[in-house]
């Protein structure tokens, strides 16, 4: 059976959140940490801080669409909150 997860990674550098999407996520995140995605490579070094595991790809680009959203972003923070603040200190 494949999964498909949607992930936020967290970047070292500054405040950024990435949302992504895959079926392998462990390579996807070292993929992203050896600056092999134009969009997050300024970025690095990237933490996982938040997955979801879907087992239909529609489930998850829809996912991931909605966490790409103002309202996901919302949800994310809030979801986050602990880690964003002590990161923030």
């Amino acid at each position: 059976m494949i999964m498909f997860y949607v992930y936020v990674l967290s970047s070292a550098r500054g405040n950024h959140l990435y949302v992504g999407l895959t079926n392998n996520l462990r390579n996807r995140v070292a993929e992203h940490n050896q600056g092999l995605s134009p969009a997050t490579k300024p970025y690095c070094p990237w933490r996982l801080v938040y997955y979801e595991a879907c087992l239909t790809l529609s489930d998850a680009e829809r996912r991931e669409q909605y966490l790409k959203t103002t309202q996901g972003r919302r949800l994310l923070y809030r979801r986050l909150k602990d880690y964003m603040y002590q990161k923030a200190l």
